[in-house]
């Protein structure tokens, strides 16, 4: 999916406090699970086998990695944040804080909330100047 939106360092720095944004629904299917497992070698049975989960689990059946829910906040992020003008690339800084405060079961569908809270200028090391944005994100669940 290209994200072909832009956005004024002045307007950004307007969105600080202003009205959340909302990425599209991300399905977390089974097989999206069992992919995530094969590229960390995280095989770990709540994720991978169903039908023991649903036994042995109160989730009545597989969850997803909190890391891949954690994964997906940059495709969320893409998908409902407009690009700064005039960039040439945009980096992930990292996360404050990420708490998995939710199990996400496979089928569900999340999507992310954002709000912009805190955009400036900062020095840097490199050549060209730099800007650090920051968004608090929270993740909405169907179901």
């Amino acid at each position: 999916m290209s994200n072909d939106k832009t956005i004024s360092l002045e307007d950004l720095k307007a969105t600080v406090g202003g009205e959340p944004r909302f990425s599209r629904w991300y399905e977390v299917s089974q097989k999206r699970i069992d992919q995530f497992a094969d590229v960390t070698e995280d095989w770990q049975w709540i994720h991978v086998d169903p039908d023991r989960a649903a036994r042995e689990t109160p989730f009545g059946g597989s969850i997803a990695h909190g890391f891949l829910s954690l994964s997906l906040l940059s495709a969320m992020s893409y998908d409902s944040e407009p690009s700064l003008e005039g960039t040439a690339m945009g980096i992930n800084y990292g996360f404050n804080k990420v708490r998995f405060t939710h199990p996400v079961k496979a089928g569900q569908k999340v999507r992310a909330k954002l709000k912009s809270d805190l955009s400036k200028m900062v020095d840097s090391r490199f050549s060209e100047s730099v800007m650090r944005s920051s968004t608090v994100m929270t993740v909405l669940y169907s179901g």
